[in-house]
């Protein structure tokens, strides 16, 4: 027998069997000792064993087997086997019913009960009743229907504690589960946000480096092959080397001192030493390198955002860098065009003489970068051959960061 078996059966068969053994044994008693109009027969014996068999269900079927055990008490008084402990069972069963059931279908029988055993039962079977008996009987059925009630509150409040400590936990655990969603939340924004700065600090270090570095390697050649011959212009491109490695080593402290101090935004080396508006001192270090380099400047040329002036810039410096990695000695156009609303930069090179088409620079992440950049600002970016041999570099940048481009 299961758990589940073994209280049911503690629950409701138990008391039944010792209602009915009550029931039985001063059943009996009472009807011989007292003055009845009719002794116990087997009819009796049945009436006094249904009550309790009936309320080995009564929390099953709480209003039948109260009108159950109701029908077993008036069949016996009817019949004439006199008062006795017929009685418990029926008060089981109108406790049972009064406080699970509906109050309609219980507490009017009280009322109808205690009518008719003061009249007209007792005058029917020939039973005395006095004022006491009555009044004894009236304050018994006044205790019952008050234990009734007290019961009824009692599972009431037993049922709205449950509801509140149900609703507690559940409040309790979807304030868990918000906690751990808030979490997961900032887990993942913290995340993204590194995601970010990482990435941030390799467009920058690309940015510095890539540049300088190029320049380096194509005057560190220029060196090597003129200083037998030419010293003077070997002089001049040792020069050139020791400036650009200067100015990279200037922007990479300043990159690391920005990194060292935690600052959120790498604001320093994102800062060129020449803006857009100085495409002279821009273009500098790829003249220095070999390329000729013109520069056209178109509309009406105005103060830029910081972040504008930076995009553009970088974008300019990483295309010359490309040009004189992937085709030494071409010649580069570099245009600008200011309107009321967006920057527009093009930067088109040609294809340098007995060597081969340039192609699409592959490997790096310098086009990658320049579209970060780009993109970072709502602008747009090329990046492509030309059908002459050549190659070209195209921005859109919004001078108005509220309104970025609208896609090609």
């Amino acid at each position: 027998m299961d758990i589940r078996g073994g209280w049911l059966i503690r629950r409701d068969v138990l008391p039944a069997v010792a209602v009915g053994a009550i029931q039985l044994l001063f059943g009996t008693l009472a009807n011989r000792h007292a003055n009845v109009p009719r002794e116990l027969d087997p009819l009796g014996y049945a009436l006094l064993v249904a009550g309790p068999l009936l309320l080995a269900v009564r929390h099953r079927y709480p209003v039948p087997v109260f009108y159950g055990t109701l029908a077993a008490a008036v069949a016996y008084l009817l019949v004439g086997y006199g008062y006795g402990p017929i009685f418990i069972s029926l008060v089981i069963g109108f406790l049972s019913a009064a406080v699970r059931g509906s109050r309609w279908y219980t507490y009017p029988f009280v009322a109808v009960g205690y009518l008719l055993m003061v009249w007209p039962v007792p005058h029917w079977r020939g039973y005395h009743t006095g004022s006491w008996q009555e009044f004894g009987l009236l304050a018994w059925l006044v205790v019952l229907v008050a234990a009734a009630e007290g019961l009824r509150q009692r599972n009431a409040a037993m049922t709205a504690r449950r509801q509140r400590e149900e609703e507690a936990r559940r409040n309790e655990q979807a304030q868990r589960e918000r906690e751990r969603a808030e979490q997961a939340r900032e887990l993942a924004e913290r995340e993204q946000h590194a995601s970010e700065e990482r990435l941030a600090i390799a467009r920058d270090l690309h940015d510095v480096l890539a540049h300088s570095l190029s320049l380096i390697n194509v005057q560190s050649s220029v060196a090597l092959e003129l200083l037998d011959r030419k010293p003077e212009q070997a002089a001049t491109a040792l020069a050139a080397i020791k400036t650009a490695s200067r100015d990279a080593l200037g922007e990479v402290h300043a990159l690391l001192g920005s990194i060292r101090a935690g600052t959120g935004i790498i604001a320093a080396p994102t800062t060129p030493t020449v803006g857009i508006t100085d495409l002279d001192g821009l273009t500098a270090p790829a003249r220095a390198a070999g390329l000729v380099v013109h520069t056209m400047v178109t509309g009406g040329p105005r103060r830029l955002p910081a972040v504008v002036d930076v995009a553009a810039a970088r974008i300019v410096q990483e295309s010359l860098t490309n040009v004189v990695r992937h085709a030494p000695g071409a010649s580069v156009l570099v245009t600008l065009h200011y309107s009321a609303e967006r920057l527009q930069l093009t930067i088109d090179n040609t294809r340098p003489e007995k060597q081969p088409a340039p192609q699409s620079p592959t490997g790096g992440h310098g086009i990658t970068g320049m579209n970060e950049r780009a993109s970072a600002l709502g602008g747009q970016l090329s990046a492509k051959p030309k059908a002459d041999g050549g190659f070209r570099v195209a921005a859109r940048l919004p001078t108005h960061l509220a309104h970025p481009e609208p896609a090609a």
